[in-house]
């Protein structure tokens, strides 16, 4: 039997008409399952215009083979779980347009919910124009999000185990948690290493302390006296073990992190400008910190341009959020559409001429995710940002200023990336000042309008609504 052969027609397609003429005749549509495939092509392109196929790798072949048949330049599917990602992949190395779509936006007439009525929708929608592409970067920049995305996994692996170990010496009466500020720093770890190894007297254990420690040798003694049970202590070698393994992969991870940041680089000419000083260069070092330093690489893929000059985004989270939004900014038109896309922008809803509601919409993007987290951290910094997030915060509320300090940081990447703009933080003084004379011309204005005349009380001034 032949692979094509294998595709099986199914029984009495609809025989839809949409109501507008279509813009493009050559499309298809996919519902992707994880098994089964649907594919709807044009009716006058084959008797049998819709048909299913097999998950299998012959099977996507003898799918990409029928759709060439039937003349089909274009194609829709759904983001269904992961199940697209090999089919897209195919589809779009035989040179197909894939349209990646939002499941949200393409929502069939209710009670029509079946797969063969699904993918010839998508078809019908695609054929009239109603159907935007999902952003997908460029293979090699995905090819460094799955490195970046699973590193992140692992980390979270970890700190699952180092909850796990935490648990287990409570359990145990082992306040180690009270008396160092990570059981995984340089203490907790050698004083691990050494009850998971059988020894267990709490002055042999004290003396790992590091001389960094602030707790004293008598309180280390005291947190580790408890009674040390088999089962605790099982739980506390195999949790060990784990997180020892996940420091390992992590290692192993960073490897293939610079392999692949030296590879997207090969064939980048060399910037223009040096590398800019970092902007925190004697930050300590931390547990999660890459092995490797990847700003230069970053600064020669960006082609001379320096992320980490923006407050809040580190090596780190500039890596994260190249890897998701990759380099060319040219897929957004503009800032507005970037920051829509991210979902920080206000999603306004207006009826009658009246604002209903003006909340973002809700959304698991990962580059949101690292901008709101970088938006956190700006909270007791002396910047320009974090004067911004904290004049907001006051005014409404802390999960709104993450959002909008989200959105500022947002623009501020797009603008440096598109090559306007050239970031050098001003400083908390300068915003504030800036701020202050805002809102003195506002009340000027104000005053004016209603007859009145503001005075300065220290000199009597009288403050005219011309003058700054």
């Amino acid at each position: 039997m032949s692979q094509h052969n294998r595709s099986r027609p199914v029984d009495a397609p609809r025989r839809s008409r949409t109501v507008f003429d279509p813009i493009n005749p050559h499309v298809a549509g996919i519902d992707c399952g994880s098994a089964t495939h649907y594919v709807a092509v044009p009716p006058d392109r084959d008797p049998q215009p819709v048909r299913h196929f097999p998950t299998f790798t012959s099977d996507l072949h003898a799918l990409a083979d029928w759709l060439t048949a039937c003349g089909v330049t274009s194609v829709a599917m759904e983001a269904t779980g992961v199940y697209w990602i090999a089919i897209y992949e195919l589809l779009e190395a035989r040179g197909l347009d894939v349209r990646l779509v939002n499941a949200r936006h393409v929502k069939n007439v209710p009670g029509k919910k079946s797969d063969v009525a699904d993918c010839e929708w998508l078809r019908d929608l695609h054929s009239v124009g109603l159907l935007r592409g999902s952003f997908r970067p460029a293979d090699q920049i995905v090819a460094l999000r799955t490195y970046v995305r699973h590193r992140q996994t692992l980390i979270e692996t970890a700190s699952t185990a180092i909850q796990r170990m935490q648990k287990a010496l409570v359990q145990m009466n082992l306040q180690l948690a009270l008396v160092v500020s990570d059981i995984t720093g340089a203490t907790g770890l050698r004083i691990l290493r050494d009850i998971v190894a059988g020894r267990r007297d709490p002055q042999q254990l004290a003396q790992h302390r590091d001389g960094r420690c602030h707790a004293t040798p008598a309180e280390i003694v005291a947190a580790l006296t408890g009674h040390y049970r088999a089962d605790y202590l099982f739980v506390l070698e195999q949790e060990l073990a784990l997180f020892d393994m996940c420091q390992t992969q992590i290692a192993a991870c960073d490897g293939a992190i610079d392999a692949q940041l030296q590879t997207l680089t090969a064939d980048r000419p060399a910037p223009d400008r040096a590398l800019p000083a970092a902007r925190r260069p004697h930050r300590a070092a931390k547990n999660n910190d890459l092995a490797c330093d990847v700003r230069p690489a970053l600064f020669q893929l960006t082609g001379g341009i320096d992320l980490t000059q923006i407050d809040g985004l580190g090596s780190l989270n500039a890596l994260k959020l190249l890897a998701e939004i990759g380099t060319d900014m040219s897929r957004w038109p503009t800032d507005k559409h970037f920051t829509s896309w991210l979902t920080l922008a206000p999603r306004n809803k207006i009826t009658g001429g009246r604002l209903l509601s003006s909340r973002t919409q809700p959304s698991a993007n990962r580059a949101a995710g690292i901008l709101r987290m970088a938006a956190m951290s700006l909270g007791r910094t002396q910047t320009a940002l974090g004067a911004f997030y904290r004049r907001l915060a006051a005014r409404i509320g802390k999960p709104q200023a993450i959002t909008a300090t989200a959105r500022k940081l947002a623009v501020l990447v797009y603008r440096m990336l598109k090559g306007t703009l050239v970031y050098q933080d001003p400083g908390a003084d300068h915003y504030n000042a800036t701020q202050r004379a805002r809102v003195l011309r506002r009340l000027r204005q104000r005053a004016d309008a209603l007859g009145f005349e503001l005075v300065n009380r220290t000199t009597g001034e009288i403050l005219s609504p011309g003058v700054s």
